[in-house]
């Protein structure tokens, strides 16, 4: 009886990963198509083959599905900029935000669309009956941290609650597009006018 059991536990957990797999493959073929704001969750359950309810099981939202479409190139980008903080912890808080900054404006630069589809169905400021994205809330929380430094108090002060997520609403794919098709600027334009209007005395 239990290697029966055991036996429809892996059946299930490979037909769980075959079906993840499926919607991930079929999420990025129409996302590179016809860009991610366009398809929509049914969509992508039609292309996968599978049924709506199967994918909303997995995903409740399109931004969900995203997230995990660049899960590892975020874990790759968070451990790059841990390793910036060390590497420079000698160095002003000012110039350390500045740098994990332009390691998030590159990564920003290479995953745009996918990252405006993360951004569109959470962040850390949304009610209380939607999940927090992880991606904004571990963001918040090092540049809060940052902001704590510069400031000699804590992080968790209100004003440094509030800088951090000023900060973020600047970094949102919407902003950022604008910010360069209408405004013309660079990134690294962008990059400096962000840092001089947030945080212009800190050292960086």
């Amino acid at each position: 009886m239990r290697n029966k059991e055991k036996n429809n536990a892996r059946t299930e957990r490979r037909d769980a990963a075959e079906n993840r797999q499926r919607i991930l493959d079929a999420a990025l073929r129409l996302f590179e198509e016809n860009g991610v704001e366009p398809v929509s969750m049914n969509q992508i359950a039609i292309e996968a083959q599978i049924g709506a309810g199967t994918l909303y099981r997995r995903y409740r939202n399109k931004s969900e599905l995203c997230l995990d479409l660049i899960r590892d190139n975020l874990d790759l980008l968070f451990e790059d900029m841990d390793a910036y903080l060390e590497q420079h912890r000698d160095d002003p808080p000012g110039r350390r935000l500045k740098g994990i900054l332009r390691l998030f404006i590159r990564f920003r630069e290479k995953k745009l669309q996918l990252l405006a589809g993360v951004e569109e169905g959470a962040s850390p400021s949304r009610p209380k009956n939607r999940s927090p994205n992880p991606m904004l809330v571990e963001l918040q929380e090092t540049f809060a941290r940052l902001f704590g430094e510069m400031s000699a108090s804590e992080p968790s002060e209100p004003e440094n609650v509030f800088k951090a997520d000023m900060l973020l609403m600047a970094l949102k794919s919407e902003f950022y597009v604008f910010q360069k098709e209408v405004r013309a600027y660079s990134s690294e334009q962008f990059l400096e006018r962000l840092c001089s209007a947030l945080f212009p005395t800190a050292g960086n």
